[in-house]
């Protein structure tokens, strides 16, 4: 493999990670964002609306601090390290095929196509609402259009959709507050024996199908609750429509996030930044920033949060009084400073030859990520859903996280043992198929050895 990182801001002494070991690294991260991604999905299996209300303005309660920590440490940063890796990964994708001489569009849009189907499958099959490889798998045809263009210019689209983004959600709230203000008008006149025009019987309407969609009502949350017990044509039921509105009318709106995130990723790698090539000082430099401005801002943020909306009427009383939520605009920029620290910390250990047993693991997760996060959904549904073992509001907020303890022991096992006899995970292997339409080799010729510092990966880059 040549060299990968064609430009960088910084000296690269000391020495940087070698050439076999980069994409190794990025393994590692992806399998940190991997398992990282469960600590926010699992109360989505778990949990039904408005579960925290109970303890979120609660400090004497553990549930409190369990998602105090998820939220200012992990809330939206592993997605963001997710999508950042999924960027290097286009890449390193794209590089891996020019080398051989092989014609990559095509190639790279049917890899993309068959990510979509299978995020329909996982969405409206195994029934995660919340899968990301549909979306994946539109972004990544977005970014490989964008693949050539300079990295400084990438990682400008960062602050860039975040306003954009910023300013879409304002509208999109300022619509459904609007419709809760006509809503409040019109129940307001009813209780008063007043009788009701054709506008307010309107808005009595338009706001029951936001109940319906986005902002359950009490009563709503019940029946949810029970659908989510019963059995798996109800739970389909219930579930699939809401899939297929993230799917179709929300993604307009939320694609531009994770396609920064990806345009982001790319560029660092280009870089050097994911490929541990920068010099250790600088990498100390990013977690210092990170960590010095994102956390005190996350933290404010989770404050906000608890005292402002501590329950599902105060939230709907903030909307009615509030029109625009200017505390929306922190979200983005801690984020991005606390992952950026969080993958300086991870590289700087990496690079320091402590825990590898750790992150030989890790680097497995990640390159059976797509088995394994698949395998999240399989898992949690049979544990939490109605057709499962019926766990759904069964569990105190803490306790599901020894359940994501659990798994992530299963899988930083099982994953370096199945690469031992297989050069892919299955899913992996079936994408992969699919992707060049022949069958693909699965099985090793023999049992591999566990993997030493120096080895090639057999990452996604095949």
């Amino acid at each position: 493999m040549g060299e990968l990182v064609t430009e960088s801001p910084v000296p690269t002494r000391p020495a940087p990670v070698a050439e076999a070991q980069r994409v190794r690294l990025v393994d590692a991260l992806r399998g940190v964002a991997l398992l990282g991604i469960l600590l926010m999905n699992i109360p989505g299996f778990a949990m039904p609306s408005y579960f925290s209300e109970s303890f979120r303005s609660d400090p004497t309660n553990v549930n409190f601090w369990v998602n105090a920590v998820v939220s200012v440490f992990f809330e939206g940063k592993m997605r963001a390290l997710f999508g950042m890796v999924f960027g290097a990964g286009v890449l390193l994708f794209v590089m891996k095929k020019e080398q051989t001489g092989r014609s990559v569009t095509g190639l790279f849009y049917r890899r993309m196509f068959w990510l979509i189907v299978f995020g329909l499958v996982h969405a409206h099959l195994i029934l995660w609402v919340g899968d990301i490889l549909y979306l994946y798998g539109v972004c990544g045809m977005l970014v490989y259009l964008l693949r050539n263009v300079r990295p400084a210019y990438l990682v400008l689209g960062v602050p860039l959709v975040a306003v954009a983004s910023f300013t879409a959600s304002t509208l999109f709230y300022q619509d459904v507050r609007a419709k809760r203000l006509a809503y409040v008008e019109a129940t307001h006149a009813a209780a008063e024996g007043k009788p009701l025009t054709a506008e307010q019987n309107e808005a009595l309407v338009r706001w029951r199908e936001v109940e319906k969609t986005m902002i359950p009502s009490r009563e709503d949350a019940k029946e949810n609750t029970r659908k989510m017990k019963s059995d798996y044509a109800t739970v389909a039921g219930y579930l699939r429509p809401l899939a297929w509105r993230m799917e179709t009318i929300f993604l307009p709106l939320v694609i531009w996030d994770s396609l920064a995130l990806m345009l982001l990723g790319l560029a660092l790698y280009r870089w050097g930044f994911l490929s541990g090539n920068w010099a250790n000082r600088d990498y100390w430099k990013v977690l210092v920033i990170g960590y010095g401005i994102g956390l005190p801002l996350a933290i404010y943020s989770f404050y906000f949060s608890y005292t402002h909306n501590p329950s599902l009427e105060a939230g709907l009383r903030r909307m009615e009084t509030v029109p625009i939520q200017w505390v929306g605009l922190i979200y983005p920029f801690q984020r991005i400073l606390l992952v950026m620290a969080h993958v300086a910390a991870l590289v700087l250990l990496y690079k320091s030859g402590y825990v590898q047993g750790l992150f030989r693991r890790l680097e497995a997760v990640g390159q059976m990520a797509f088995t394994n996060y698949v395998m999240h959904s399989v898992i949690c549904t049979l544990i939490f859903f109605g057709y499962g073992l019926n766990y759904y509001a069964e569990m105190e907020f803490y306790q599901l996280y020894f359940v994501v303890l659990g798994i992530w022991a299963l899988q930083l096992v099982v994953s370096p043992l199945w690469l031992q006899y297989f050069l892919f995970g299955p899913l992996e292997w079936v994408w992969r198929s699919l992707t060049y339409w022949r069958r693909q080799p699965f099985r090793r010729a023999e049992p591999a050895a566990p993997r030493e510092a120096d080895e090639s990966p057999a990452a996604l880059v095949k």
